[in-house]
């Protein structure tokens, strides 16, 4: 993985952290909660979850949420065939504003991807 995807983990991390350890904050534990029950194995598969995750963050444009699903697709063995047909379902529903948050996700897809002993 490449320095944009271990700078997000570690700001993830450390905010998730901080916001769950806030006093009498039920509303968002319980948000926190529903979110990881509902992206375990089902009667569909994590893989087909995150994808959908992916394409439901990509519409909305969120930044934050296309980094996150595309770490999780990829540790759930998402190819980047798969990757390009995801994010054509997502261009086809959410429009041409989606465009940028496309490219973007690929460039952090490339982090992810990017081999850190590689001399580049």
């Amino acid at each position: 993985m490449g320095q944009k995807t271990e700078d997000f983990n570690s700001y993830r991390s450390t905010m998730n952290e901080r916001l769950l350890s806030a006093e009498n904050n039920k509303i968002i534990k319980r948000i926190f909660n529903a979110d990881t029950i509902s992206y375990q194995e089902g009667e569909l598969s994590v893989k087909t979850k995150e994808m959908m995750g992916l394409v439901a963050s990509m519409v909305l444009r969120c930044d934050d949420c296309i980094r996150y699903h595309l770490i999780k697709c990829r540790e759930n063995g998402l190819t980047e065939a798969e990757l390009m047909e995801v994010m054509g379902i997502a261009n086809l529903v959410g429009g041409t504003i989606v465009i940028p948050h496309t490219r973007r996700a690929i460039e952090f897809w490339d982090d992810i991807n990017c081999d850190p002993d590689d001399a580049s």
